[in-house]
């Protein structure tokens, strides 16, 4: 029989190894926090910390699952009266989800709402095997379409952004793909203003709690992973003047909402100021936005999904809805 001290220092050994592959592997930085905010009527950039820096993306993954879904109903491969059918891949997802059970079927359109209100990591693999075939053909094709779009520095392995070492973007390349949504997909960017979604006995809030708070957000999605801490891509429109906003690593999903409304705010004061000189106006306004508390906090190494702790690793999975926020 192994002896009991012997098999703990081998835990150990595994973990302490498996910490030092992370470091050699290529990764998000230990710094979680990036930010961008982007003034779609000039494409000028009003404010960038990190923003070409790696990050996790978590489940802002999931607009460029729909931006692909989106292409295939635009270009009729796809309806939205559709019935997809769950398989096991699907059906094991871990939470958040809607349980799907294996051999069900959701249609086009609610999987669209699912996607953006419950943030459903089943129902991404539901979509990425209807159009790729498998998961990982799918991501393959993601990472194709991004970088064709810009998104240089951006990787899927896989549609939900459950965690994936490999799995990785920045803040800028997150602004292109909400740029490329509004513009590309304009007749389909209403779904990202629904503020709730409803399945069999269930009804689902979206996320996205600046909808609806302040004044001309309307869009468009959250995430969270251990791994990333608390991301949101927005974008608020008012008086005709479009600005995204996005974020990565806050330490809750309350300190992230602050923060990037103190940002989409100082966007329009920007607008304002007398000052002639437009960028003088942004650098006034976004020098007194407080950076966020505790910027990663939330935020854990991970690797191949396990996030290392001091002695064990801990398998980290879910997206914000499996959290309490």
């Amino acid at each position: 029989m192994a002896n009991p001290s012997a098999v703990k220092v081998f835990r150990v050994f595994l973990a302490s190894l498996g910490f030092a592959l992370m470091l050699a592997t290529p990764t998000a930085a230990a710094e979680k926090y990036a930010s961008i905010v982007i003034d779609m009527e000039t494409n000028e950039v009003l404010h960038a910390r990190h923003a070409d820096s790696p990050r996790y993306p978590a489940s802002l993954t999931k607009v460029m699952t729909l931006y692909m879904l989106f292409d295939a109903v635009k270009a009729g491969e796809v309806r939205l009266d559709e019935k997809l059918r769950v398989s096991r891949a699907a059906a094991k997802q871990p939470p958040s989800s809607l349980r799907l059970k294996v051999g069900q079927t959701i249609t086009v359109a609610d999987a669209i709402d699912a996607l953006i209100t419950k943030s459903a990591n089943d129902v991404a693999v539901v979509v990425a095997e209807r159009l790729g075939g498998t998961e990982s053909r799918f991501a393959t094709l993601m990472t194709a379409k991004a970088q064709s779009m810009g998104m240089t520095r951006t990787t899927f392995r896989n549609a939900s952004g459950l965690p994936d070492s490999q799995q990785l973007s920045t803040a800028r390349d997150m602004a292109i793909l909400a740029e490329r949504i509004l513009k590309d997909h304009a007749g389909y960017y209403g779904y990202f203003a629904k503020t709730r979604f409803s399945w069999g006995r269930n009804t689902y809030k979206n996320h996205n709690r600046l909808i609806g708070t302040v004044t001309g957000v309307d869009g468009i999605k959250t995430g969270y992973t251990r791994a990333s801490g608390f991301n949101l891509m927005t974008s608020a429109k008012r008086r005709g003047r479009r600005v995204i906003t996005i974020m990565f690593g806050g330490s809750t999903a309350r300190s992230r909402d602050q923060h990037v409304t103190d940002l989409v705010e100082a966007a329009y004061r920007s607008f304002e100021d007398s000052p002639t000189d437009p960028r003088l106006r942004a650098r006034l306004q976004f020098s007194n936005v407080q950076p966020p508390i505790d910027p990663n906090g939330a935020a854990m190494p991970v690797l191949n999904g396990q996030v290392f702790g001091a002695t064990s690793p801990v398998i980290a999975q879910g997206d914000e809805g499996s959290k309490d926020n």
